[in-house]
């Protein structure tokens, strides 16, 4: 059987989210964060020598890496779901949008986080400029999202997926206002009126209202 291993307020609800819209048989283990410093327990970092969260392990198999998860699950049970072929319409778009969530957004808001952390001061140069590109990233996004209801097009897909943890429970650790972006708003309307994305929040993270608003409450 599948295994999901879930650290609480991680990156790992994508593939807790995955698995609900594919309908897969899985055992969910959900781990907590320490108290003092609000990283994975140890118990969690002996599964996998980067001690990260996603986990999945499947017989002999232990995976990291949201990713690599996904992947791994469209290609083995995902029978051509929630995944975009070569030569199919909007297959560009469904790969630049599925790397653009982990290459460039959730490590945009990490650098933001980090920098403010150091200097939240106008004088802090590297800030103000990830602050910029930040500007120029949520716009992208937000251009997209008023093309297409989805990222890849009319259908959600693993884009979607590998993308909304940033637009949503990253912001309980960098809030940030997405209130200049209604178009970003409208998307996560719509993905928290899927049923799947409702199952997999209660699932993993039973005790938070997911962070669908322009700031998080």
């Amino acid at each position: 059987m599948l295994t999901l291993h879930h650290l609480g307020r991680s990156q790992s609800e994508r593939i807790v989210w995955l698995c609900e819209e594919l309908g897969l048989d899985y055992e969910l283990k959900r781990y907590q964060r320490r108290a003092d410093n609000r990283m994975a327990p140890p118990e969690y970092k002996a599964l996998h020598p980067m001690g990260t969260a996603p986990i999945l392990t499947d017989g002999d198999l232990v995976l990291g890496e949201s990713g690599a998860i996904c992947e791994y699950l469209l290609q083995t049970h995902g029978d051509g779901r929630l995944a975009v072929k070569r030569g199919e319409p909007g297959f560009a778009d469904y790969l630049y949008w599925f790397h653009f969530a982990n290459g460039t957004l959730q490590p945009l808001i990490l650098l933001v986080r980090y920098l403010e952390r150091a200097d939240p001061s106008d004088k802090n140069a590297p800030l103000q400029a990830a602050r910029d590109r930040f500007e120029q990233v949520f716009s992208s996004v937000e251009k997209r999202l008023g093309e297409a209801p989805y990222l890849a097009g009319n259908a959600l897909t693993a884009a979607d997926i590998m993308t909304v943890f940033s637009l949503t429970t990253m912001r309980l650790f960098k809030p940030y206002d997405l209130s200049p972006w209604p178009n970003i708003l409208a998307y996560l309307q719509r993905i928290g009126a899927r049923p799947a994305y409702r199952r997999a929040m209660q699932k993993a993270e039973p005790d938070l209202t997911p962070v669908l608003g322009a700031v998080p409450e």
